[in-house]
């Protein structure tokens, strides 16, 4: 089966499941996998934890939410459905649930990510805004974070031609305050993009779960001054996992800022200098992305035997003894338990939902 709009009751029933406490992209997608749909997962969640307390969203709270966004014109989209952005859904696990207010065209255009330093000189800010304004007029959508220094004048750069914000908190969250004359043209000319609740303030736990979406949005991200310890460099390393092009903009070796962008180029990072180049890196890797295959959807296909349940306890026995503080890949540690992956797979979505652990968004897992 291939993609597929969504009923209201079952979006509001997808919503209800991706809003579940402790419970993540990869717990969702296991379930959706190992039920079929999400109405049968969230029958399922009180017996899988096993006595121990579970929040599920009331039906009420989510089908408000869901009036108000229809109301403020704000669209959410799921995962499987054909509306949702190709290059996000290619990523391993998408983001089950997005919202998304503003323009829907912004979205259709293959997009690139512009982002950066909030402490940005102002050579660099020009540079941001400039760049991003040759890309958008090359027929891109540039994405950033809408957070201050190097997003914002991405963002101010390609406003004419459409620019995308991602955001931590919700989609009518406007974060940094001191941007809200931006996100008001974003929202009437580009797009606000979330996987957070409408009102829901950000903490810095939910930085990287947009950061992922940045890269996962565009066929390349562009680095304009990054310390060697920030988020930048976060959302790099995810467009790496995700094979998007990295690209960097060099900088002086006395200026801190720029000491994360000479280090990816050392790496092996594209140096930028214009539009041109970055043009250039984009059309030699991922100029498919979003149009690799026929479009499928990311929750098909069963990854569950139902008949182990005996052996649980002593899957997530053996699974706790491996893991660390150290966030690791999941794949290590069900390759070092010596466990049958189903078992594995199925000891980890119980453990996270009574948050016995901690996903990163891009999977890695470590112990609480």
């Amino acid at each position: 089966m291939g993609l597929r709009e969504l009923s209201f009751s079952e979006r509001r029933d997808w919503l209800r499941l991706i809003r579940t406490a402790n419970l993540g992209p990869i717990a969702f997608r296991d379930l959706m996998r190992r039920y079929g749909d999400a109405a049968k997962a969230l029958d399922a969640l009180p017996s899988m934890i096993r006595g121990r307390r579970i929040e599920i969203p009331d039906i009420h709270d989510i089908e408000t939410e869901m009036e108000q966004s229809d109301q403020m014109g704000i669209t959410i989209l799921a995962a499987c459905e054909p509306a949702y952005p190709a290059a996000l859904r290619e990523i391993d696990p998408p983001p089950p649930i997005i919202s998304v207010w503003g323009n829907p065209v912004t979205l259709s255009k293959p997009c690139i990510a512009v982002i950066g330093s909030r402490n940005a000189s102002a050579i660099g800010q020009r540079f941001a805004q400039q760049i991003s304004q040759e890309l958008g007029e090359a027929g891109l959508t540039v994405v950033s974070g809408l957070a201050r220094g190097i997003d914002t004048q991405a963002h101010w750069g390609a406003l004419g031609t459409g620019t995308a914000a991602v955001l931590g908190g919700g989609v009518d969250h406007i974060y940094p305050r001191q941007n809200a004359d931006l996100f008001e043209e974003i929202q009437n000319k580009g797009a606000l993009i979330s996987e957070s609740p409408l009102g829901y303030r950000a903490t810095a736990r939910d930085f990287p779960r947009r950061n992922r979406i940045i890269s996962g949005l565009s066929r390349g991200v562009v680095v304009i001054e990054a310390a060697e310890r920030s988020g930048t460099l976060i959302t790099a390393r995810y467009a790496l996992e995700q094979g998007r092009e990295v690209m960097a903009a060099p900088g002086s070796p006395l200026d801190p800022r720029t000491k994360g962008c000479n280090r990816l180029i050392r790496q092996g990072a594209a140096l930028i200098e214009n539009a041109q180049d970055v043009l250039d890196a984009i059309s030699r890797t991922g100029s498919n992305i979003g149009q690799m295959r026929e479009p499928s959807n990311p929750y098909e296909g069963a990854s569950f035997d139902e008949n182990m349940d005996a052996d649980l306890d002593k899957a997530k026995t053996v699974i706790k003894a491996l893991l660390s503080p150290t966030p690791t890949p999941r794949d290590d540690i069900i390759r070092l338990s010596v466990l049958p992956v189903s078992l594995a797979i199925a000891a980890f979505l119980e453990m996270e939902l009574v948050g016995d652990i901690y996903v990163e968004p891009d999977g890695r897992v470590s112990g609480v």
